[in-house]
């Protein structure tokens, strides 16, 4: 299954973007009401709540006073994190038991106010964020959910920044005015289930195009996943994508450090599911002498094309593929020169379908920079 996060600040209208997609035949775990589940009437959570907060967080029919827990629980960082280490395990148990019921061809879509403050971005194929500036989703607390100012504020306090929720961001939705058109985003997340599912990875021609200062935190979100599925392994940015200023054809490129093709080749069905499918063995164009084989994966997403590369660190080929990175990082004119080329290649070709004849082109440049790089190592190392 395809394993969304819908996060975004209280307030911010998460709900009614669940509401579409759920129109649109997503299943929607709502975290809110599993929260509700694990502090019913009767339930070991609730009694563990009361002996935490005391009797006077009840209602006089044994129910839970939301309100007057929410007045103890977010009066203080503490008091926040006491409730929290009682209701996190029980939810996260309840979520893992909706998710293992939920269709193997579903999309699921994991409403979660807290993905970012519990830090579990790198657990969904894709992050989305609803957004809405502070002024709007105080309003919205006070006139349609009632809530008091004071308490509504310390709500919004509590929670993660609107920098720190963009930095997880796959996708971005303003609700702060017109509810968002999710129309695209659904054929998207159809497109990257399929995918999934079939172990198939997103294809077409990408162009050349200006540098995009976006890149690098799109890489710091891929890599977490890849690293993630991988056990923790080394994961490296590399490619045109991580020079900062250099054009480049919008895919991201990583390399994996892994010991062996052997070990490479036990990570296929992980890599698998978190969304970076097998494309095969392949052997790296020699630029010296060393080990240039590789495996090959690549990203199932439609919105964002992705290049995985397992390779031995330290192999030849890894070095070759962050000496490259690193000397046009540090050699503007190198990076100009080089990017002039690109540019020039993609238009010639641009009826290249398959890439082929625009590396072609590219590869009598790629040979003369080989000793260019050599001697930026030798500099370095000297």
């Amino acid at each position: 299954m395809l394993r969304v996060g819908l996060t975004g600040g209280i307030g911010s209208g998460k709900s009614t973007v669940a509401k579409l997609l759920v129109e649109r035949g997503a299943v929607v775990i709502d975290a809110d009401k599993l929260a509700r589940e694990v502090l019913e009437p009767g339930t070991e959570g609730l009694a563990e709540v009361v002996r935490a907060f005391g009797a006077d967080v009840l209602n006089a029919d044994g129910s839970l006073d939301r309100a007057a827990l929410a007045a103890k629980a977010f009066a203080s960082e503490e008091a926040r994190q006491t409730l929290n280490g009682i209701t996190h395990p029980r939810i996260g148990a309840l979520t893992g038991q909706r998710m293992a019921e939920a269709p193997e061809d579903a999309i699921v879509v994991h409403d979660i106010p807290l993905l970012v403050e519990r830090d579990m971005a790198a657990v969904y194929h894709l992050v989305i964020v609803v957004y809405a500036d502070a002024g709007t989703r105080l309003e919205r607390l006070v006139t349609s959910r009632g809530m008091g100012r004071q308490d509504a504020e310390n709500r919004i306090a509590a929670q993660a920044t609107d920098e720190q929720r963009r930095a997880v961001a796959d996708v971005w939705l303003d609700n702060t005015g017109e509810v968002p058109d999710v129309s695209a985003l659904w054929d998207r997340l159809v497109g990257f289930e399929k995918n999934v599912r079939t172990a198939s990875y997103a294809s077409g021609s990408p162009v050349v195009v200006p540098y995009d200062d976006t890149w690098p935190a799109q890489a710091q979100r891929i890599a977490r996943r890849i690293s993630l599925a991988a056990g923790g392994r080394h994961v490296e940015h590399i490619g045109s994508t991580s020079v900062p200023g250099l054009a480049a054809k919008d895919v991201l490129d990583f390399q994996l450090a892994v010991d062996d093709m052997d070990s490479a080749d036990s990570l296929r069905e992980a890599l698998g599911q978190a969304g970076f499918p097998y494309v095969g063995p392949y052997v790296d164009t020699p630029r010296g002498e060393g080990d240039w084989s590789k495996r090959l994966h690549a990203g199932a997403d439609p919105g964002r094309r992705v290049n995985l590369h397992l390779r031995v660190e330290g192999a030849a080929n890894w070095r070759w593929a962050t000496g490259f990175r690193d000397w046009l990082r540090s050699d503007a004119a190198a990076r100009e020169e080089y990017a002039a080329l690109k540019l020039e290649l993609s238009e010639r070709f641009a009826a290249d379908a398959d890439g082929f004849a625009y590396g072609e082109a590219k590869e009598p440049w790629m040979v003369a920079a080989a000793a260019r790089v050599e001697a930026y190592r030798g500099g370095q190392a000297s």
